[in-house]
């Protein structure tokens, strides 16, 4: 083989192997996003990482929803399903709502039962960018440990997600 052919099946094996290696690779979340400020149901303010350290020790299912949108809201009596089935688990839910106000009524519309914040930067926070938010619903699973256990379910009844609460530690 000639050497130039071996430098291109190096060089292409190299785009193939950095090319698969996705999002999904994540297992602790960054700096920028544990800095990242959100809003409690009293409206004060709290970083990602005050909120993510209340729950050290226990399973968390981040749950990142709007009360408008649809495919949030039909997946709410799935999500209402994992909570009965997993009653050691902290369901987290992050709210990308367009105002605090509309949050408060979804809340109460939709009767969402577990641990509430409101992303005050929106689709913008830093939060965001590091899970590169494309969609809502979003959910990612925190183990026990603190690493991140699934960085990526769109549905609630995908089977990742029961899989990750499941094994999580």
């Amino acid at each position: 083989m000639d050497v130039r052919y071996m430098k291109n099946l190096v060089f292409l094996f190299f785009i193939v192997i950095t090319s698969c290696t996705t999002t999904q690779d994540k297992t602790q979340f960054s700096e920028k996003a544990l800095a990242d400020v959100m809003l409690d149901i009293q409206g004060e303010k709290i970083t990602f990482s005050k909120i993510i350290e209340q729950y050290k020790g226990r399973k968390v299912v981040i749950d990142i929803w709007a009360s408008w949108c649809s495919d949030c809201i039909e997946g709410m009596p799935k999500v209402k399903d994992l909570q009965k089935e997993n009653s050691d688990t902290v369901f987290l839910f992050l709210s990308l709502d367009k105002d605090f106000a509309s949050w408060k009524r979804g809340i109460e519309k939709y009767q969402v039962e577990g641990e509430h914040y409101f992303v005050y930067d929106g689709w913008d926070s830093d939060f965001n960018k590091f899970i590169d938010l494309d969609w809502i619903p979003r959910y990612i699973v925190v183990g026990a440990d603190g690493k991140i256990q699934l960085f990526k379910a769109t549905k609630a009844s995908d089977e990742k997600l029961e899989i990750a609460i499941k094994n999580s530690y």
